[in-house]
């Protein structure tokens, strides 16, 4: 992992672990059920913030080499997983 990516993604995964405690403490102590949900939507975001560092790092690192190599075979392989990522994220925004 290239890394200044990886000490911004293990610094957001960091945050994120906050925010989860956070809402759990919400949650356990009965908050009004507006403000649970901010939480919930800014850890959501966090995770994009999170997932966007990690697309990043797999589009520099393996698709880049996979793209530079003679194989066919690799270079479909990426193809298809960037695909099947996109049908999962589109899955999970509906």
């Amino acid at each position: 992992m290239i890394s200044t990516l990886k000490k911004k993604a293990i610094h957001r995964s960091r945050i994120i672990q906050g925010q989860l405690k956070g809402l759990e403490k919400m949650i356990e102590k009965e908050e009004y059920c507006m403000d649970i949900m901010i939480q919930s939507l800014a850890i959501q975001k966090s995770l994009s913030s999170l997932d966007k560092l990690i697309l990043e790092n797999h589009l520099r690192t393996h698709v880049k080499e996979s793209f530079g190599s003679n194989s066919e075979t690799n270079k479909e392989q990426v193809v298809e997983e960037l695909l099947k990522l996109y049908k999962l994220s589109n899955i999970r925004s509906q």
